[in-house]
């Protein structure tokens, strides 16, 4: 009889647990078991592991009893990452391999009927979490799979393109090469690409100052911003441009954002470092937005996380999808909880979301009358709820542009022009508290907004004669001292608020 162990890892939302591969060679009839709460493609890796040794020239044990057990037993594997590790396992108990040398290295692979390596999804997360965990072991990955981990600083990746690469690498002293070996081992050098990340600019649209404002306003402090306007006023030109504001990843929001791209089976090395913008579709469902499936997959909201969630035509998304925000607008986490298992991803995300004032769009237009009835726009309006709008901190209307304005306007300023302005304002808040203005909390509000006498008068009207809740009053007090900042002012004046109370004016009625 003769018993081996491989070591790799699972995916469980952001963590990667460690799976150990254990294969038992004993006499008996021939079969071939998989245990270990493993998926059904865990378990095709029976099929897929027997023709990759056969095509490989290596010895499969037809005569013998295998068990492979994926332990711990409670935890749920699923995707062909594991056919790696359980091949390597069966030729390790077989004596074809040195069991020992396997010591120090975990491995991930699918593999192909010929014995090729496929990437795997969570590649970077696996090397991640190693690091995190300070666990000094080496990766065995497939290519694409390797250069993904290798973006992780101070880890020792190793990329294989087929099973012969791996099996040379640990061969029995006594053993001679295996047949037609190839050259596709390498230890992967730990370099990010030097490319800049590239984003659409600004400067694109043309007018929009007072909309520009509010996006400068927005990045600077990290506040959630929704545009009202009609068709073709330039609302989605002006989010999907609103990422280059927002300043330079450093490397471990960078790591982050990848991992989470990696789960999802979307990560590009070309956009490395790069905020994401995850635009989903009105039809998104809740879960298509939160996250879920089994094994729980990361959702649009997280896939945001670090960049900008774009959320086009707000009204026009499930109730249950716009309520399933406002969790992680407040605590910048998801919890998937399910009867089997639990899953938590970060999910912190500047929100963007446009919209029309009502069905037709035209609702306050100059250039076209609204053909909508005012229980047409009642009904359209309230399909967000009063708690969602409370969460979102600045609101904006977005005139559209006539067609005289709109040709002879000149270019408007660049991205860069403002990205730099509200950098030095962003900067100027984590000196002082640590954290951007929208993330301050409990009495760090009171202590760090600095109100002056006129500014704390005109801040309690707006808030009696507009009907604010507390939620309301606090999310306008960070927008003036966001705002306060951008001035370079210490307190918060009169004017800093006046500006802040216009930006959370109500929709329109008709």
């Amino acid at each position: 009889m003769s018993l081996s162990l491989v070591h790799s890892r699972a995916l469980v939302g952001l963590q990667a647990p460690a799976v150990t591969v254990e294969v038992h060679l004993a006499n008996g009839l021939p079969s071939f078991t998989l245990v270990g709460l493993a998926d059904v493609e865990v378990k095709e890796a029976r099929e897929r592991v027997r023709s990759a040794l056969q095509n490989s020239g290596l010895d499969f044990p037809h005569n013998q009893r295998i068990t492979v057990n994926l332990a711990p037993a409670d935890l749920p594997k699923d995707s062909g990452r594991l056919d790696l590790p359980i091949a390597l396992g069966i030729l390790a108990a077989s004596g074809q391999i040195d069991a020992s040398q396997l010591a120090g290295y975990e491995f991930a692979g699918e593999l192909s009927l010929s014995g090729e390596l496929r990437p795997v999804r969570g590649a970077l997360a696996m090397s991640l979490v190693l690091r995190r965990q300070q666990v000094r072991t080496r990766l065995v990955l497939p290519p694409g799979s390797a250069e993904e981990a290798a973006l992780v600083p101070d880890a020792e990746i190793y990329r294989a393109r087929h099973l012969l690469d791996v099996v040379q690498q640990f061969l029995p002293p006594s053993n001679e090469a295996p047949p037609e070996p190839s050259d596709g081992w390498a230890r992967m050098a730990a370099t990010t690409p030097s490319a800049p990340p590239l984003y659409a600019d600004l400067g694109d649209v043309k007018g929009q100052a007072g909309v520009k404002r509010v996006l400068e306003i927005a990045a600077a402090g990290g506040h959630s911003l929704l545009m009202v306007g009609p068709p073709g006023s330039g609302k989605s030109m002006l989010a999907q441009r609103f990422a280059g504001l927002l300043p330079p990843m450093a490397i471990e929001d960078a790591l982050e954002s990848a991992a989470i791209a990696s789960l999802a089976g979307r990560f590009d090395l070309t956009r490395w470092a790069q905020r994401p913008t995850s635009q989903p579709h009105h039809s998104a469902s809740a879960v298509a937005l939160v996250g879920g499936g089994s094994p729980p997959r990361p959702g649009e909201i997280s896939l945001a996380h670090h960049g900008v969630l774009f959320l086009d035509e707000l009204p026009e998304f499930p109730r249950a999808a716009l309520e399933a925000l406002r969790e992680p607008l407040e605590t910048g986490t998801i919890t998937i909880a399910r009867a089997a298992r639990r899953a938590e991803f970060p999910a912190r995300f500047q929100l963007i979301a446009a919209m029309n004032p009502c069905p037709c769009g035209y609702l306050g237009s100059t250039s076209r009358a609204c053909r909508c009835t005012p229980d047409q726009v009642s009904r359209y309006q309230g399909k967000l709820s009063g708690p969602l709008l409370d969460r979102i901190d600045l609101h904006i209307e977005v005139p559209s542009l006539p067609a005289p304005d709109l040709l002879n306007a000149p270019p408007g300023e660049s991205t860069a022009t403002i990205a730099a302005r509200s950098l030095v304002a962003r900067e100027l808040a984590l000196t002082r508290q640590g954290c951007t203005n929208a993330d301050l909390q409990g009495q760090a509000i009171d202590s760090q907004s600095r109100l002056d006498d006129s500014a704390t008068v005109l801040l309690q009207k707006a808030a009696v004669k507009l009907g604010w809740s507390g939620r309301s009053v606090h999310r306008s007090l960070k927008v003036a001292r966001t705002i306060a900042d951008l001035a370079g002012s210490e307190t918060i004046t009169s004017v800093h608020v006046a500006e802040a109370v216009q930006y959370r004016r109500v929709l329109r009625e008709q």
